[in-house]
C-alpha cells in the first residue's frame, strides 16, 4: 500500500538513499528504521525497487509503501484526543513517548486505545500520524484515520501550507523576531521566531519565551537552529548548554497550533491548545528567585 510520495528537490550532490531519507519521511524517525524499510522492500525510486546503497539526485520520485497490518497487541496508553471525526484526529502527545517506531511503546500502537474506528470503507486497521515530533516534544499530532485523508494531508505537508506553531523556553535573550535559514544534513532548512516575552534568571541569566515556525520539517530542526544561533532550548539534553540543563523537568518545546485544510471537506482548520502548565510555572519561578536574591542583597 502507497502511503506517501517524495519528490527530490535540487540538491547539490547526489546521497546514498539510506543517507537522503533520513527526516524525509515521518513514519521513518531514525537511520534504523529507513534501513528497515529499505531492506523490507518498502522503498521504491521511480518506480524501482531502491537499495540503501543507491544514489538519490534531484528530481526523482521516493514512493514509501507499508504493510496496513494490525499491531497484535495495542498500547494501552492514555492520550488526550483534541479533535476527532470519521477521518481524522488530531492527540495532545505527552514529552517522553515516540510517536513511531521498532518499539511498543508508541503514540502510534496507542492510537486504538484512544480513537473510535473510522467507518468508512477505505479506513486503516491502524489510524497513521501523517507527520512526527520528537520523543521529548510534546503537542498536537495530526492522524489520518483513511487513506483519502492521509494522501491529502501528505500532499500538504509536501507543499508546505500546513502551519505550525511550537511555544519553547530558550536560554538567553534573542531580538524581537528572526528567520533562521541554514542547512541541516544538506537539505534546506528555515524556521521564524517571536519573541513573547523575556524573564530573569539566576541560574541562565536570561529565559525566553518564544513562538516558533519551522517552514520545513528536518529532525530536530528548531532544537538545532536554536542551539547554533546561541539560544538552546532549556532542558535540551543533545544540543544544549552543559550544566544550564534543568534536571527532571524535560524539554520545553511544544507544538501548539496546527492550521491546514480539512483533507475531505476541504474546510480550513485551526486547533489550539494551551502550552504546558510547566513552561509559566518556569518563568514565573525564575524571575521570582531573582526578584528575591537582588532585593535581599542590595
Amino acid at each position: 500500500m502507497l502511503i506517501e510520495t517524495h519528490i527530490v528537490p535540487s540538491i547539490s550532490e547526489a546521497q546514498r538513499l539510506s543517507d537522503y531519507l533520513c527526516g524525509v519521511f515521518p513514519q521513518l524517525p531514525s537511520r534504523k528504521s529507513v534501513k528497515n524499510a529499505i531492506r523490507a522492500g518498502l522503498v521504491f525510486v521511480d518506480g524501482k525497487k531502491g537499495y540503501t546503497g543507491d544514489w538519490v539526485i534531484s528530481d526523482q520520485k521516493i514512493e514509501l509503501y507499508e504493510l496496513d497490518q494490525t499491531p497484535t497487541k495495542i498500547y494501552k496508553y492514555k492520550i488526550k484526543v483534541v479533535y476527532e471525526d470519521e477521518d481524522i484526529a488530531i492527540v495532545n502527545k505527552p514529552a517522553g513517548i515516540s510517536v513511531s517506531g521498532n518499539q511498543f511503546r508508541t503514540v502510534e500502537n496507542a492510537l486504538l486505545y484512544n480513537l473510535i474506528p473510522s467507518k468508512k470503507i477505505d479506513a486503516f486497521k491502524k489510524p497513521r500520524p501523517v507527520h512526527r515530533l520528537d520523543n521529548q516534544t510534546s503537542g498536537l499530532l495530526l492522524i489520518a484515520k483513511t487513506k483519502q485523508a492521509r494522501i491529502h494531508l501528505g500532499e500538504q505537508f509536501e507543499k508546505r501550507s500546513i502551519r505550525k506553531n511550537y511555544k519553547a523556553i530558550v536560554i538567553g535573550q534573542p531580538n524581537s523576531n528572526g528567520k533562521i535559514n541554514f542547512d541541516i544534513n544538506g537539505k534546506p532548512s528555515i524556521s521564524v521566531f517571536e519573541l513573547e516575552r523575556t524573564v530573569r534568571s539566576l541560574k541562565n541569566n536570561y529565559l525566553s519565551l518564544l513562538n516558533l515556525y519551522p517552514l520545513t520539517g528536518r529532525t530536530h530542526q528548531l532544537r538545532i537552529h536554536l542551539s547554533k544561533i546561541g539560544f538552546p532550548i532549556l532542558g535540551d539534553k543533545l544540543y544544549g548548554q552543559e550544566g544550564l540543563i534543568l534536571k527532571g523537568k524535560g524539554l520545553f518545546l511544544a507544538a501548539v497550533s496546527l492550521e491546514f485544510i480539512h483533507p475531505i471537506t476541504e474546510s480550513s482548520q485551526l486547533i489550539q491548545i494551551k502550552m504546558p502548565n510547566k513552561f509559566e510555572a518556569i518563568l514565573e519561578r525564575e524571575q521570582r528567585r531573582f526578584d528575591v536574591f537582588y532585593s535581599e542583597n542590595k
